[in-house]
């Protein structure tokens, strides 16, 4: 059995003799070196020692293989690193900027449970790279926050579902509809998820691990029963209007 599997953290050396194979030219002063220019920042024991997690092993990769095949500077790999932490891509091409996960918006039809269990507060954008990735200007931006539409999350950052609303939003206003005319889907969103809450919410009371884990199962399937019921309810409602 590998050390990695065996236990949860890794000496310097054992890191070392794992990246050895693929990185022949790595040190522990190398390794150390990283982490004093602050590129990995593994735990430490009570006695001071180094304890690195396979996180701190891949991340050390990424360096690694960033400096053998793409001859990029640490800051320039550090900035990636940075992009990485805040769930974007690194950037594509020398002078571009870090990107948004293609998947994060893509539509391909209605979202099941499983995108309801789907933790977006990893992605963290900066006002101005949320404007950006959703080609919004920030007087729109501005109006989502205004009707209540998107909320920046502690720390000044925008997640996933910022993004998305933010561009759905862009896109709706192709049309004509502006911020201040989609407050009705806000208050709808938030009677469905008083809904769902109040039917998890004896699950949740049970205050045990499965029960949290039924919970949180039960919360996601209603929420794609409710997002298809709305969907088919206004295609229902439209099909008249147009003899379908």
């Amino acid at each position: 059995m590998s050390a990695t599997a065996s236990h949860a953290f890794l000496s310097i050396g054992e890191v070392l003799a794992q990246l050895r194979a693929e990185y022949p030219d790595v040190t522990i002063s190398k390794i150390r070196f990283l982490e004093a220019e602050g590129l990995i920042e593994p735990e430490r024991t009570a006695s001071g020692y180094r304890k690195f997690s396979r996180e701190d092993v891949a991340r050390l990769r990424y360096v690694l293989s960033a400096q053998r095949d793409q001859y990029l500077p640490l800051r320039v790999i550090k900035a990636h690193l940075e992009a990485i932490d805040r769930g974007l891509e690194p950037p594509d091409s020398p002078g571009s900027g870090p990107q948004v996960p293609r998947a994060l918006v893509a539509a391909d039809g209605l979202p099941g449970p499983d995108t309801f269990g789907r933790d977006t507060s990893e992605l963290r954008l900066s006002r101005d790279e949320l404007i950006d990735a959703a080609s919004i200007d920030p007087a729109q931006l501005s109006q989502l926050e205004q009707f209540g539409l998107v909320a920046a999350r502690p720390g000044g950052f925008y997640d996933g579902d910022a993004l998305v609303i933010a561009k759905t939003v862009a896109e709706m206003s192709r049309f004509g509809l502006e911020p201040r005319h989609l407050r009705a889907f806000r208050a709808a969103a938030d009677r469905e998820v008083g809904l769902v809450e109040q039917v998890v919410a004896p699950l949740v009371r049970q205050r045990n691990p499965e029960a949290r884990g039924r919970a949180e199962e039960v919360a996601r399937e209603l929420a794609a029963l409710s997002v298809k019921l709305h969907a088919t309810l206004v295609r229902s409602g439209l099909r008249p209007q147009f003899g379908r």
